[in-house]
């Protein structure tokens, strides 16, 4: 098969990003790019302000996920994150 014949727009992950970020994250796992440590979601710092949460790394303090409200969109800024792990549904 060509590289051309398999390649989809990505409309084609709809399913596999739904189920993935309809889990409960506070359970997965984030790599910091600061530090390299993993850590659960849930033990991340939470600076949640008005404006928006930004969740630091508890080791390094680097800003692992941001995340800000518009009436129109949510953005979510995770440069922060080198490796997301989501526990998978059975």
């Amino acid at each position: 098969m060509q590289v051309e014949q398999m390649r989809m727009d990505g409309n084609a992950a709809a399913g596999a990003l739904r189920e993935i970020f309809s889990q409960e994250m506070t359970v997965a796992a984030a790599t910091c790019t600061g530090c390299g440590v993993e850590h659960e979601i849930g033990a991340l710092l939470d600076y949640g302000h008005a404006m928006g949460i930004v969740l630091r790394c508890p080791g390094c303090n680097t800003a692992m996920l941001r995340l800000s409200r518009t009436p129109a969109w949510v953005y979510l800024d995770t440069s922060g994150i080198s490796y997301l792990k989501v526990p998978s549904v059975s």
